[in-house]
């Protein structure tokens, strides 16, 4: 015990433990696999050569996303391809971080703007006219090519957009909801037999690739949206409602966050309560989502309403309950 207080063990850093083995086909494994499903018609993919504008953040997706669209027989007008991890930017890939990659759109008049996060799992898009649309859109849209081909429901989260429940409406399916986590959503799709799922923040699983966020066959799915819509990004954006997404946090209480609920099924009487994650209550065009988070000490609550000021009055609303037990 002595020696291990002293600090005469010897001690090993991480990168001198274990072992490494090197995969040099993983990349173009993985690409095969995603250009081998059929919903992606690559040829015809190839003959529209699409210009795609690409912000890899300085992570993995340039050493993938690159190659991937080049396949694809896409322009390809790049920044952040370096892979030394070295973030340019706040590394997730959501509209506030979006600005260089909605510049570089406009500046190159490229069809549509891809960003992924550092490690490729998550896509956000940005339209024609240099306007990140919302990382939600990305499941919504990949969706949309999955459903016309594929039987089943689409499995998402309980903090997911509702512009997922406008996509399954058009192909009179179900979207089914399951608590925030990836693995929750992979669990749920299997149990469900779904084609396709994901998260709002732009992760898209296609089950018959592999129960796991993908970037790569995010935007195979949404270039074959733009190829088989015919129309740009912003049309298709612009035909479905909008919606605006309040996020807030606060410290959580040091009470059980059961009073808060009931409280709150109380006041909202006119409300679809979900329970399988702190609450959800939805209504015919918003909802809100108060729950505890799994790494922080704070309690979440997420609202969507057609305007932000409606979706501000309701987080407003739901957090007077939480407000009291604090004080």
């Amino acid at each position: 015990m002595r020696a291990v207080v002293d600090g005469t063990i010897p001690r090993a850093q991480w990168a001198d433990l274990g072992s490494i083995t090197s995969d040099r086909d993983a990349i173009a494994r993985h690409i095969e696999q995603v250009l081998s499903i059929d919903l992606i018609d690559v040829e015809r993919i190839r003959d529209r050569h699409l210009h795609v504008a690409l912000d890899c953040v300085r992570g993995a997706g340039g050493a993938f996303m690159p190659q991937l669209l080049e396949r694809l027989g896409c322009r390809v007008s790049a920044i952040n391809l370096e892979t030394d991890g070295k973030f340019p930017r706040a590394p997730e890939p959501v509209a506030e971080n979006l600005g260089d990659l909605e510049d570089l759109v406009r500046e190159t008049g490229a069809d549509v703007g891809f960003a992924v996060d550092p490690d490729v799992d998550r896509l956000a898009l940005v339209s024609e006219k240099g306007e990140a649309i919302g990382e939600d859109y990305t499941l919504a849209l990949a969706s949309k090519v999955v459903l016309a081909r594929r039987s089943g429901d689409i499995v998402t989260n309980l903090s997911t957009s509702r512009i997922v429940d406008d996509i399954a409406r058009e192909q009179n399916r179900k979207v089914i909801r399951a608590p925030v986590g990836e693995v929750n959503v992979a669990t749920r799709m299997r149990s469900e037999n779904a084609p396709v799922g994901g998260e709002g923040n732009g992760g898209v699983i296609l089950s018959e690739l592999h129960l796991g966020r993908d970037a790569p066959i995010g935007a195979a799915l949404v270039l074959q949206l733009l190829v088989s819509d015919g129309r740009s990004m912003s049309e298709i954006v612009a035909s479905y409602p909008r919606y605006s997404i309040v996020k807030d946090k606060l410290d959580r209480p040091s009470a059980p966050l059961d009073t808060v609920y009931a409280s709150l099924r109380e006041v909202f009487t006119d409300a679809d309560a979900d329970t399988q994650d702190g609450l959800r209550l939805t209504w015919a065009d918003r909802w809100v989502h108060v729950r505890p988070s799994g790494t922080e000490p704070i309690v979440r609550v997420i609202a969507e309403a057609p305007t932000v000021s409606e979706a501000e009055e309701l987080i407003r609303r739901c957090r007077l309950p939480l407000d009291a037990l604090k004080a």
